[in-house]
């Protein structure tokens, strides 16, 4: 049984076939992990929602940002963002059924034996993993429960700081929600950035979540959401797997086992 994570799909089915078909993808032995954003921006989110309800079974996601969008825009009767290209999704008559799939996922994941932490964005240099995994329970089971379409309707916005035991429950969701999906650079008092999309060189009085991780080594995090890296951490055990295929780039798989890449156009 072989364990292989994969970079954001953002609608690209074609790549997410590629990929699978190099490593003769078997879905009754082997489990694909989906950093988030499965959906928006590319081709065919369609196809790609379609084959991850086929194979529920073999596949586990963190969502995303564009996921949890997604949800909310479902849940409370709001239109996507036209450049989403989510049409064919909304007039699905599955949209539901991917929903739930969907809502179903977690933030993120912890594989003990490979000593391996999965999320869309990473995970805050100030959080442990216990920490972490608190934190993203606490938010799932909101998403989860019936009160989700309230705590969607306000999960953007201004960052509310992270001393969670100080905020409110609908502020320590969305403080939550934006570490674990839409988490790039840092200020310098830890709080995120949620403007800057750039690369690493273009970021003035800005750090990257990942250069202050306290992560041991011999513990690997794996995460997407920032295309703009181009898969370069300069950390071996933190590995970026968002290559920006729907931007033109590799979609980019991991085994997690051996750490082997695979790539495809």
């Amino acid at each position: 049984m072989a364990k292989y994570a994969i970079g954001d799909l953002q609608g690209c089915f074609t790549p997410l076939i590629g990929l699978l078909d190099q490593v003769n993808f078997n879905p009754s032995q082997d489990h694909l992990y989906f950093v988030g954003d499965i959906i928006a921006r590319g081709p065919d989110s369609l196809a790609c929602l379609e084959f991850l309800y086929q194979h529920a079974g073999s596949i586990s996601i963190t969502l995303g940002n564009h996921d949890l969008h997604f949800l909310a825009c479902l849940a409370l009767g709001v239109a996507p963002n036209p450049k989403d290209q989510l049409d064919a999704v909304f007039a699905s008559p599955k949209r539901q059924k991917y929903a739930d799939l969907l809502r179903a996922q977690p933030l993120a994941i912890w594989l003990e034996t490979q000593q391996t932490f999965i999320s869309h964005a990473g995970i805050h240099p100030s959080w442990n993993i216990t920490q972490a995994l608190e934190y993203a329970r606490f938010a799932e089971a909101i998403y989860q429960s019936t009160k989700a379409p309230e705590f969607y309707a306000n999960m953007y916005g201004a960052h509310p700081g992270l001393e969670l035991d100080k905020l409110s429950e609908q502020d320590k969701f969305k403080a939550i929600v934006n570490v674990f999906t839409r988490m790039r650079f840092l200020k310098q008092n830890g709080e995120l950035d949620l403007k800057n999309k750039s690369g690493l060189k273009d970021a003035a009085g800005l750090t990257p979540w990942f250069e202050l991780s306290q992560t041991p080594t011999d513990t690997t995090l794996l995460f997407g959401h920032w295309a703009a890296l181009e898969g370069e951490t300069n950390k071996k055990n933190i590995i970026a797997l968002d290559t920006g295929c729907v931007w033109g780039g590799p979609m980019t798989m991991i085994n997690i086992d051996s750490g082997e890449k695979y790539q495809h156009n």
